[in-house]
């Protein structure tokens, strides 16, 4: 049977989604933790069974040293010294204190001649095995040895007991039962295993809560982005706590502004491009349409109109790939620039735009990092505006100046000032705007993207433009450009 690609894609959808990065982040945690506490545990466990080891085997030493001491003193009833292995076995017994774990036993003529009190837990003298094992040892010298038996292992001491004025061998034999000693061992163990897996437990429970919160942007990101269509990008995320996935959410928050802007100038610019390009296009299919063919004053009058017509078409598309350009990191080419002599440049191309009593008014000489062919550009854009709403021989005047404040970089600062028509306050902010005109101002005087070109050279060098106008009385066009290092220079006025 066959998959169909529809459930072959839901599946590894729903593979991934399973996998998510919550769970392989908590899955990786949370085996880290376990393979760390494994390993300490082993490693503890290891230590704790050899030190069990020494403990018992240094109790058991001691207490052959105990009865070996015994056996140099007076027999308590007699005040004399021992003189039976019987009695000697006895005050050894009185004077061993027994733990829960241990039990002993005096043996002399093969047989069980004392043996601890009922109380004491292990009874040695109980488990055949081991006395199977005390009857066969050894009684000519001192023995540790380990017993296993089918009731418990031991680890023994079996210290021999010989007198001269008794020729019977007798032993004393002291032994802890080793497998409870390590099936205690063992439970304490059990028992931090089980703490230390509840508090895993709740160690992931509580991560698996406080990574969903960490994770939260992430998906509200999916959401956005899900939410986000081609048309409308107006959603954004919303900012939460101060950590890096709050920062990370303000990135992505300003990228969808900038995405959002980019999206409105672009759809702005093809309304805007439709509607100036239709006008023109409309303009030459009715004079064509209406042309008499066989009148050479009406064919010669439709083709000017035409050739009119595609001129300003022709420089419309040229500022239109201008403003395309401007948002290219290859729009500009910076490099040290002698302001004064741009300026100077500026001026002998300007004068060719119309008849103006061209000047400049104030000159810096200082030499600072800018695109002049690009500033030369939005200049010569600002001169030309200044020729077509002034009258012949009215002065334009030019300059420059580096302007320092406190606190703030310098600029390079640029104008072109004219006395012309003037600018109504109420006109001001539209005509920087693309396709922008003033009411006063006719269609066919240009492609109204001159000065938003101008704006976008500016903002492309990190300024601004400033417009000041009085209507009768002309206007005033200021380039500001921060300068970074501050430059040298040399301020003069010219006329």
């Amino acid at each position: 049977m066959m998959t169909s690609p529809t459930m072959t894609g839901a599946k590894s959808r729903l593979a991934v989604t399973s996998w998510s990065t919550r769970t392989r982040l908590l899955t990786g945690m949370i085996a880290l933790t376990a393979i760390t506490l494994l390993v300490a545990g082993t490693v503890s466990y290891v230590f704790q069974r050899h030190q069990l080891n020494e403990r018992l085997d240094g109790s058991l030493i001691r207490t052959i040293e105990e009865i070996r001491n015994i056996s140099k003193t007076v027999d308590p009833n007699t005040l004399k010294p021992f003189a039976e292995a019987e009695d000697l076995l006895y005050a050894g017994m009185q004077q061993t204190m027994l733990g829960p774990t241990q039990g002993m036993i005096g043996i002399g003529d093969a047989r069980v001649r004392w043996k601890a009190p009922v109380t004491v837990d292990v009874q040695l003298d109980q488990d055949p095995e081991f006395m199977d094992w005390a009857h066969r040892t050894s009684v000519d010298q001192i023995k540790l040895d380990t017993v296993k038996t089918e009731l418990r292992t031991y680890r023994v001491a079996s210290v021999p007991v010989q007198l001269r004025s008794d020729p019977e061998p007798a032993s004393f034999i002291v032994a802890y039962d080793y497998s409870a000693e390590v099936r205690q061992l063992n439970t304490n163990y059990l028992i931090l295993a089980g703490v230390g897996m509840a508090i895993m437990i709740i160690a992931g429970v509580v991560a698996w809560l406080l990574v969903g919160r960490m994770l939260q942007p992430i998906r509200r990101l999916q959401e956005t982005a899900q939410d986000i269509s081609e048309s409308d990008v107006s959603t954004r995320i919303e900012v939460t706590g101060r950590d890096e996935f709050a920062d990370l959410t303000i990135t992505i928050n300003q990228m969808l502004d900038r995405l959002e802007n980019a999206l409105t100038a672009q759809r702005q610019l093809l309304d805007d491009v439709g509607h100036e390009l239709r006008t023109p296009v409309t303009i030459i299919r009715g004079h064509l349409e209406l042309m008499d063919s066989t009148d050479q004053a009406d064919v010669e009058q439709s083709k000017d109109i035409a050739l009119d017509e595609l001129e300003r078409m022709s420089l419309l598309i040229n500022d239109i790939v201008t403003l395309a350009k401007a948002n290219r990191q290859d729009f500009l080419i910076i490099k040290p620039t002698p302001v004064g002599v741009l300026l100077a440049d500026v001026l002998e191309k300007a004068k060719a735009l119309g008849p103006r009593d061209w000047k400049i008014l104030h000159r810096s000489d200082a030499t600072v990092s800018l695109d002049p062919a690009r500033i030369t550009q939005a200049m010569l854009q600002l001169c030309d505006n200044a020729v077509k709403y002034s009258a012949p021989d009215t002065p334009v005047e030019l300059g420059s100046t580096i302007k320092r404040a406190p606190g703030t970089p310098p600029l390079l600062r640029m104008w072109v000032r004219d006395a012309g028509t003037g600018i109504s306050e109420a006109d001001q902010q539209r005509i920087f705007e693309r396709f922008g005109r003033g009411s006063n101002i006719a269609r066919t005087q240009g492609s109204g993207l001159g000065l938003n070109i101008v704006t976008a050279i500016v903002q492309a060098h990190g300024g601004s433009i400033h417009l000041s106008s009085t209507p009768g009385r002309g206007s005033a066009f200021y380039l500001d450009i921060p300068l970074t290092p501050e430059p040298r220079t040399t301020e003069e006025s010219a006329s």
